[in-house]
């Protein structure tokens, strides 16, 4: 029998909390990049047992799984370790391109009342409730690297961000953290 080797968080375990806001590794997850046409999507939807959503910004969560839109004919599929997305649409005969990216992004929890603020240290999304309610999703940047940010509720922020850039993500969210926002 084979041998399988786990996937653990970049920085496993790392965390830091003060004041108002944290920081935390989020567990590994299943991570799918998809793209196809506006005729795929109810097909895909189907298959993967989730609505892919259509207007900007958004996001919807069922049960465990998150689809975030990140563009007219792009979405990234969030879901617990070991989901297949993949498998849900190996049958599926709509037009579409789906890779998996498991291993490519780790994810990082920012939580507390100053968490947007903690985001907004470098971070040039509006994150006022209004602008960016719970379910918000956009592709931005955090100091120096490209990040989805994903609003899971009023006080609560995932970050996905490359693996090699994890490091510098967290030790920036800590930093801004560090300022007592």
């Amino acid at each position: 029998m084979a041998e399988t080797a786990s996937r653990l968080p970049v920085i496993a375990g790392a965390r830091y909390a003060k004041g108002r806001a944290s920081v935390s590794v989020a567990p590994p997850a299943a991570r799918l990049s998809l793209r196809a046409p506006s005729e795929s999507v109810a097909a895909l939807s189907k298959a993967l047992g989730v609505a892919l959503p259509e207007k900007p910004k958004t996001s919807i969560t069922k049960g465990d799984v998150h689809a975030l839109w990140l563009g007219p004919d792009e979405w990234l599929l969030i879901g617990p370790d070991g989901h297949d997305f993949a498998g849900a649409l190996a049958k599926v005969a709509a037009f579409h391109s789906a890779v998996d990216i498991s291993h490519r992004n780790a994810a990082l929890m920012v939580e507390g009342a100053g968490a947007a603020d903690a985001l907004n240290a470098g971070c040039p999304q509006d994150l006022n409730l209004s602008a960016f309610p719970a379910g918000a999703c956009s592709r931005t940047l955090m100091g120096k690297t490209e990040i989805v940010l994903l609003r899971l509720a009023e006080h609560a922020f995932r970050v996905e961000v490359w693996r090699s850039f994890a490091p510098y993500a967290f030790d920036f969210l800590e930093d801004a953290i560090k300022r007592d926002w």
